[in-house]
């Protein structure tokens, strides 16, 4: 691990994420990873402290994720479900929230549907004075950190797996297709490859891709592109990430149906040979088969890295809450 003293107490967005902390994040987790090839995968350096999961909205991955990697640092978990909790009962999210810090956390990994309740809850632990940092894991369309890392960490690692680091993908092309709009793990994402300096493409109907997006790219290291047709940001690629479709945030019809958009903005093999013969595709789940991404495309090994970003998911994890709750690496 590196030497580098970390001051961030919550970890709300990667907007203003430096160079340092990128990288900081990425080898922290390339040590973690290590821990995790090991026979006994649990290392001691969280012992004591308690990590509260208060996730409002359903989650497979990232739920079970931090709480895999909260375990293989040692701390004590507990974990909110909103369906039996005295939300029920009309208790309000920062009730829920202070009872909790009662409880003694130190750690609180929030997720809920509207944005901005990650970062109500960081400032309420702020005016209270309390050392209780709060990590976003995923609110609404705002953002979606950890994700976006764990991509990252996923992609430097491919590219040099004993020393992962941002400067690895100066100059390569990353695209991003599918419902940019709604999708908090594209606005991330957004911010740490246009930290690297790539080419980074977003291509979707112009439904799901309004033009504001433009602006994310004003003032980042990296360039930003739009397109509303995917082949010119598949032409040459060298990474490809799909998103899917967030049907369950979109209030009006903006597709004519599943099978058109599978058929202008799916990826499957044949655009596939657009791009770089490397090319590798990138998806942060869940997965809609045969809507983003062919069934047969998804499942390949020498194209796909969605497995190996669930696998990263648990070393970047354990690398944010290690960070948060240690203050060093």
């Amino acid at each position: 691990m590196t030497n580098t003293t970390w001051t961030r107490r919550h970890i709300l967005s990667l907007a203003d994420f430096t160079g340092v902390e990128y990288d900081t994040v990425l080898q922290t987790a390339a040590s973690f990873r290590e821990v995790l090839s090991r026979r006994v995968k649990k290392v001691p350096t969280l012992q004591g402290q308690v990590v509260c999961n208060l996730f409002f909205e359903s989650s497979t991955r990232t739920r079970s994720s931090f709480e895999l990697a909260a375990k293989r640092l040692s701390a004590d978990t507990l974990n909110f479900t909103p369906s039996t909790s005295s939300l029920t009962k009309g208790e309000t999210i920062l009730d829920t929230a202070k009872t909790y810090l009662a409880m003694g956390a130190d750690i609180m990994v929030i997720r809920h549907r509207e944005a901005g309740v990650p970062q109500a809850v960081a400032t309420e632990m702020n005016r209270l004075g309390v050392r209780v940092g709060v990590l976003n894991a995923g609110d609404g369309q705002h953002e979606h950190p950890s994700q976006a890392l764990l991509d990252l960490f996923t992609i430097c690692s491919l590219l040099d797996p004993k020393n992962p680091r941002l400067e690895l993908l100066a100059g390569k092309k990353v695209a991003i297709v599918g419902d940019i709009l709604h999708s908090r793990v594209a606005r991330s994402n957004i911010w740490s490859i246009t930290a690297t300096g790539a080419e980074l493409h977003l291509a979707g109907p112009p439904t799901l891709l309004p033009k504001l997006f433009a602006d994310y790219g004003t003032g980042r290291a990296g360039k930003l592109f739009l397109h509303w047709e995917i082949e010119p940001a598949l032409a040459d690629a060298d990474l490809v990430m799909t998103l899917r479709l967030q049907k369950e945030r979109m209030s009006q019809h903006l597709l004519p149906s599943l099978r058109e958009y599978h058929q202008r903005y799916g990826i499957t093999r044949s655009l596939l040979k657009l791009c770089k013969p490397d090319v590798k595709v990138l998806h942060p789940g869940p997965v809609n088969r045969g809507v983003e991404i062919s069934s047969d495309l998804m499942d390949d090994s020498q194209f796909s890295l969605i497995s190996q970003q669930v696998t990263s998911g648990v070393a970047v994890r354990m690398a944010l809450l290690y960070l948060m709750g240690s203050g060093k690496t």
